[in-house]
């Protein structure tokens, strides 16, 4: 059982909302399972709450925090230092604190790639389209240019938004397309790709039976990456994995950045196994919680 005692260090989440997060229940058992004096704790945080919420980690003491959506982007400018990976990447979802002074790093790029080269796919040479351009999205795209995949479609909403995201990737190897979510734009990109990856919300709840794309569009032997890890089968995977693609949840991605933001905040080797397990039991209670019949 936790013991919160008065040196318990703190680590944050800061985000808006954060109630569906798993961050919690996987750093709190890897901070218990390493004998560490520290607890995580989830934090809802309006953008107007965001500078004050980070000047209260350095009052505080607070060991470090994790940033998700939609704070990733915005919480550069009141860092005092960023590592120079995540300057690049233009996003942030780790800070630690050094005394008073804030350092930003992104640890979702590597666990992207891990997740993904662990699943059996390499990007090197490959064509992938990218659904979305917010911070997840930056961390996706950083990662599988850097691995040196063929061709690259950054897909958003708005043009303006997938087009900052593509001019930051400019100078690393492989051409880069920005377009809409149209039909017109994007199917033929989505039916030639070797890797289709969705960094938007649809999907997640409140909005599980949602897609970013429609099933007609993908062909058998894609891999369709979702980074929605709960419900761990969105979808879109449900109807990939139906036209004969081969899928990836996001809980992949959620486990090693968490594993690798915990190395920063102790400076340990973060106990992976234990955190994956965490994990998968939480969101196998959270569906057969929704799979139940009521009572009355």
């Amino acid at each position: 059982m936790l013991q919160v005692k008065a040196s318990t260090g703190l680590v944050a989440l800061l985000g808006y909302p954060v109630e569906h997060s798993l961050s919690p229940l996987m750093q709190n058992a890897a901070f218990a399972a390493t004998g560490l004096d520290l607890v995580y704790l989830a934090f809802a945080v309006t953008p107007s709450g965001l500078p004050a919420a980070l000047a209260g980690l350095k009052a505080l003491g607070f060991r470090g925090a994790n940033i998700t959506v939609p704070h990733k982007e915005a919480v550069i400018k009141y860092l005092d230092a960023i590592d120079p990976a995540a300057a690049r990447i233009g996003a942030v979802n780790t800070i630690v604190n050094n005394d008073g002074r804030l350092t930003g790093y992104n640890t979702d790029a590597s666990g992207f790639l891990r997740s993904l080269q662990e699943a059996g796919f390499n990007p090197a040479g490959k064509k992938a389209v990218i659904l979305g351009a917010g911070g997840a999205a930056r961390a996706v795209a950083f990662a599988v240019a850097g691995a040196g995949c063929a061709g690259l479609t950054i897909a958003n909403r708005t043009l303006e938004r997938a087009g900052h995201l593509a001019a930051a990737l400019a100078g690393l190897s492989p051409p880069v397309k920005a377009c809409t979510l149209e039909e017109e734009e994007l199917r033929p990109r989505v039916e030639e790709a070797d890797l289709v990856v969705n960094a938007t919300s649809a999907g997640m709840a409140p909005m599980e039976g949602a897609v970013p794309l429609p099933a007609a569009w993908l062909n058998a032997g894609q891999w369709v990456y979702d980074l929605v890890y709960n419900p761990l089968e969105t979808k879109l995977l449900r109807e990939a994995r139906q036209r004969g693609c081969r899928v990836i949840s996001g809980l992949g991605m959620l486990l090693y950045q968490g594993a690798a933001a915990f190395t920063l905040w102790t400076g340990k080797a973060a106990p992976v196994e234990v955190m994956g397990e965490v994990l998968r039991k939480a969101i196998q209670d959270s569906h057969a919680a929704k799979s139940a019949p009521s009572e009355g």
